[in-house]
């Protein structure tokens, strides 16, 4: 039988893990340099702070990526569009080259990878890493960054890759009431 919503449960990691299946997040690329440099997909990311310019993102210490971004003084966040669910697996998958072909990417300022052709990105200087149970928040302060005038973010949201179903182009949205 379902739970009814007015049946609370215990909050342990698995009953947390169905609930935030509801929750739609945005799906990022976070790239570090290094020998070799790494990348992974993470739908942590999030403004912490305007004034100073401060983002979070989440990372398992258990993580290959973990160790090169443990070390690194900066970090680029990509936020892919609808239409990169290949580069988003592609580097939530372990065991490969994930900057090997078809992945398109650059040499970015303070030798940072750049993925091609993304919604937008960022490359921050990392201001902290707080390590928080199996995970550290590593908090990160904008430098450069680059967006897109047009496009539709990629989303995750109950295990699988979504979109907006409302066109987001600026052009033709009406003022909020």
């Amino acid at each position: 039988m379902p739970q009814s919503i007015d049946t609370p449960i215990d909050a342990d990691s698995d009953a947390l893990r169905t609930l935030l299946r509801h929750q739609a997040s945005t799906v990022t690329v976070v790239t570090a340099p290094g020998s070799p440099a790494v990348g992974f997909t993470a739908t942590s990311f999030t403004s912490v702070s305007l004034a100073p310019p401060i983002v979070s993102f989440c990372l398992n210490l258990d993580s290959s990526s973990w160790p090169a971004v443990a070390r690194a003084r900066h970090v680029a966040v990509h936020l892919l569009a609808h239409h990169q669910q290949d580069l988003a697996r592609t580097f939530a998958t372990s065991g490969i080259d994930r900057f090997a072909g078809p992945t398109r990417w650059r040499p970015g300022p303070e030798g940072v990878p750049i993925l091609d052709d993304t919604l937008a990105w960022l490359l921050c200087r990392v201001v902290d890493r707080v390590p928080v149970g199996d995970h550290a928040v590593v908090l990160a302060e904008p430098e450069v960054l680059r967006h897109a005038e047009v496009g539709s973010p990629l989303l995750y949201h109950r295990g699988r890759y979504a979109g907006l179903t409302a066109d987001p182009d600026p052009a033709t949205r009406r003022p909020a009431a």
